[in-house]
Protein backbone atom coordinates (compact mmCIF):
# COMPACT_ATOMS: atom_id res chain seq x y z
CA UNK A 1 0.00 0.00 0.00
CA UNK A 2 3.11 2.13 0.75
CA UNK A 3 4.09 1.89 -2.89
CA UNK A 4 0.87 3.12 -3.87
CA UNK A 5 0.53 6.03 -2.25
CA UNK A 6 3.76 7.03 -2.92
CA UNK A 7 3.06 6.48 -6.92
CA UNK A 8 -0.07 8.69 -6.57
CA UNK A 9 1.55 11.47 -4.62
CA UNK A 10 4.52 11.53 -7.64
CA UNK A 11 1.83 11.79 -10.50
CA UNK A 12 -0.07 14.51 -8.61
CA UNK A 13 3.44 16.60 -7.63
CA UNK A 14 3.88 16.08 -11.32
CA UNK A 15 1.10 17.25 -12.53
CA UNK A 16 1.07 20.53 -10.66
CA UNK A 17 4.56 21.03 -11.92
CA UNK A 18 3.09 20.81 -15.15
CA UNK A 19 0.01 23.45 -14.48
CA UNK A 20 2.74 25.61 -13.06
CA UNK A 21 4.94 25.30 -15.82
CA UNK A 22 1.83 25.98 -18.27
CA UNK A 23 0.90 28.43 -16.20
CA UNK A 24 4.08 30.34 -16.02
CA UNK A 25 4.22 29.86 -19.93
CA UNK A 26 1.23 31.35 -20.34
CA UNK A 27 1.91 34.77 -18.51
CA UNK A 28 3.68 36.55 -21.31
CA UNK A 29 0.73 36.07 -23.51
CA UNK A 30 -1.16 37.29 -21.27
CA UNK A 31 0.80 40.10 -20.05
CA UNK A 32 1.15 40.80 -24.14
CA UNK A 33 -1.97 42.95 -24.12
CA UNK A 34 -0.79 45.22 -21.33
CA UNK A 35 0.42 49.11 -21.76
CA UNK A 36 3.21 48.02 -20.43
CA UNK A 37 3.81 46.49 -23.88
CA UNK A 38 1.94 49.19 -26.16
CA UNK A 39 3.76 50.65 -29.55
CA UNK A 40 5.74 53.41 -28.67
CA UNK A 41 4.41 56.38 -30.59
CA UNK A 42 6.78 58.33 -32.77
CA UNK A 43 6.43 61.75 -33.70
CA UNK A 44 7.57 62.68 -37.27
CA UNK A 45 7.73 65.58 -39.33
CA UNK A 46 7.58 69.55 -38.40
CA UNK A 47 6.65 69.35 -34.63
CA UNK A 48 4.51 72.34 -34.55
CA UNK A 49 2.60 73.60 -31.67
CA UNK A 50 -0.72 75.44 -31.94
CA UNK A 51 0.59 78.47 -29.89
CA UNK A 52 3.86 78.46 -31.78
CA UNK A 53 1.99 79.53 -35.16
CA UNK A 54 -0.65 81.25 -33.46
CA UNK A 55 1.68 84.03 -33.28
CA UNK A 56 1.32 84.28 -36.91
CA UNK A 57 -0.52 87.09 -37.72
CA UNK A 58 -2.10 87.29 -41.74
CA UNK A 59 -1.04 90.39 -43.44
CA UNK A 60 2.07 91.43 -40.58
CA UNK A 61 3.96 88.38 -40.43
CA UNK A 62 6.55 87.57 -42.80
CA UNK A 63 8.98 84.82 -44.16
CA UNK A 64 11.73 85.64 -42.07
CA UNK A 65 9.17 86.18 -39.00
CA UNK A 66 7.54 82.56 -39.49
CA UNK A 67 11.52 80.74 -40.55
CA UNK A 68 12.51 82.39 -36.95
CA UNK A 69 8.92 80.75 -35.32
CA UNK A 70 8.46 77.84 -37.10
CA UNK A 71 11.49 76.77 -39.18
CA UNK A 72 12.10 75.83 -42.59
CA UNK A 73 9.11 74.21 -44.35
CA UNK A 74 8.50 70.78 -44.81
CA UNK A 75 7.71 71.23 -48.51
CA UNK A 76 6.87 74.07 -50.80
CA UNK A 77 3.91 73.89 -53.69
CA UNK A 78 5.07 72.47 -56.74
CA UNK A 79 4.19 75.50 -59.01
CA UNK A 80 4.29 78.27 -56.20
CA UNK A 81 7.26 79.07 -54.16
CA UNK A 82 5.32 81.60 -51.90
CA UNK A 83 2.81 78.18 -50.50
CA UNK A 84 4.90 76.75 -47.66
CA UNK A 85 3.98 73.62 -46.26
CA UNK A 86 4.74 72.27 -42.62
CA UNK A 87 3.45 68.43 -42.08
CA UNK A 88 3.31 66.94 -38.51
CA UNK A 89 2.23 63.11 -37.53
CA UNK A 90 2.68 61.04 -34.67
CA UNK A 91 2.58 57.28 -35.47
CA UNK A 92 3.03 54.14 -33.45
CA UNK A 93 4.33 50.73 -35.08
CA UNK A 94 2.64 48.27 -36.05
CA UNK A 95 3.78 44.32 -36.54
CA UNK A 96 4.25 43.12 -39.95
CA UNK A 97 2.65 46.39 -41.55
CA UNK A 98 2.44 50.02 -42.25
CA UNK A 99 2.66 52.43 -39.29
CA UNK A 100 -0.92 53.60 -38.00
CA UNK A 101 -0.93 57.24 -37.74
CA UNK A 102 -2.55 58.43 -34.22
CA UNK A 103 -2.32 62.26 -34.86
CA UNK A 104 -1.77 64.47 -38.19
CA UNK A 105 -1.71 68.14 -38.92
CA UNK A 106 -0.67 70.23 -42.23
CA UNK A 107 -0.11 74.00 -41.61
CA UNK A 108 0.11 75.86 -44.71
CA UNK A 109 1.14 79.39 -45.24
CA UNK A 110 0.56 81.59 -48.56
CA UNK A 111 2.82 84.13 -48.64
CA UNK A 112 1.90 87.15 -51.27
CA UNK A 113 5.10 88.22 -53.93
CA UNK A 114 6.32 90.50 -51.43
CA UNK A 115 6.94 87.93 -48.56
CA UNK A 116 4.21 88.99 -46.68
CA UNK A 117 1.62 86.22 -45.02
CA UNK A 118 -1.57 86.27 -46.41
CA UNK A 119 -3.33 83.10 -45.82
CA UNK A 120 -2.86 80.41 -42.61
CA UNK A 121 -4.38 77.01 -43.27
CA UNK A 122 -4.83 74.47 -40.35
CA UNK A 123 -5.86 70.64 -41.55
CA UNK A 124 -6.10 67.75 -39.52
CA UNK A 125 -6.49 64.04 -40.23
CA UNK A 126 -10.52 64.57 -40.73
CA UNK A 127 -9.22 67.09 -43.95
CA UNK A 128 -7.51 64.11 -45.90
CA UNK A 129 -8.49 62.06 -48.18
CA UNK A 130 -7.87 58.50 -48.07
CA UNK A 131 -5.64 57.42 -51.48
CA UNK A 132 -5.65 53.66 -52.06
CA UNK A 133 -3.15 51.69 -53.55
CA UNK A 134 -4.54 49.88 -57.02
CA UNK A 135 -2.88 46.68 -57.63
CA UNK A 136 -2.49 46.51 -60.75
CA UNK A 137 0.95 46.39 -63.02
CA UNK A 138 1.83 48.20 -65.58
CA UNK A 139 2.82 46.06 -68.51
CA UNK A 140 6.54 46.94 -69.50
CA UNK A 141 7.16 45.67 -73.49
CA UNK A 142 9.65 43.16 -74.19
CA UNK A 143 9.94 41.33 -70.24
CA UNK A 144 8.17 38.66 -71.46
CA UNK A 145 10.16 36.04 -73.11
CA UNK A 146 8.75 32.54 -74.86
CA UNK A 147 10.27 29.00 -74.70
CA UNK A 148 11.46 29.53 -78.22
CA UNK A 149 13.31 33.03 -77.20
CA UNK A 150 14.81 31.72 -74.54
CA UNK A 151 16.36 28.65 -76.10
CA UNK A 152 17.31 30.54 -79.34
CA UNK A 153 18.42 33.58 -77.42
CA UNK A 154 22.00 32.27 -76.52
CA UNK A 155 22.71 31.24 -79.89
CA UNK A 156 26.05 32.96 -81.54
CA UNK A 157 26.74 34.01 -78.32
CA UNK A 158 29.11 30.90 -77.89
CA UNK A 159 32.69 31.27 -79.58
CA UNK A 160 34.47 28.28 -78.79
CA UNK A 161 37.82 29.30 -80.80
CA UNK A 162 37.49 32.59 -78.04
CA UNK A 163 40.57 31.03 -76.59
CA UNK A 164 43.02 30.16 -78.95
CA UNK A 165 44.17 33.62 -80.50
CA UNK A 166 43.71 32.93 -83.68
CA UNK A 167 42.17 35.29 -86.26
CA UNK A 168 39.07 33.46 -87.20
CA UNK A 169 37.89 33.31 -83.26
CA UNK A 170 40.52 35.04 -81.15
CA UNK A 171 41.04 38.53 -79.58
CA UNK A 172 43.34 39.83 -82.11
CA UNK A 173 41.14 39.87 -85.44
CA UNK A 174 40.01 42.18 -88.27
CA UNK A 175 36.41 42.59 -86.09
CA UNK A 176 38.71 42.73 -82.32
CA UNK A 177 38.93 46.01 -80.23
CA UNK A 178 42.22 47.05 -81.38
CA UNK A 179 41.18 49.31 -84.51
CA UNK A 180 43.47 51.86 -85.77
CA UNK A 181 43.23 55.40 -84.38
CA UNK A 182 40.69 56.57 -81.22
CA UNK A 183 43.22 54.47 -79.02
CA UNK A 184 42.50 50.65 -80.08
CA UNK A 185 38.35 51.93 -80.06
CA UNK A 186 37.84 51.58 -83.85
CA UNK A 187 37.10 48.57 -86.11
CA UNK A 188 34.44 46.61 -83.68
CA UNK A 189 31.04 45.63 -83.45
CA UNK A 190 28.34 46.49 -80.85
Amino acid sequence: MNSASSSTTQSRTRRIRSLGLTGLACVPLLLGGCAVFAPIPEPRGSLIEKTDYAQLKPGTSTRSDVLDLLGSPTSHATFNDNMWIYISMITSPTPLGFPSIDKQQVVVLNFDNAGVLRKLDTLNRKDAIRVGMVGETTPAPGTKTSVIQELLGNVGKYNPMSGMGSTFGGGTGPMSNQGTGQGGAGNTLP
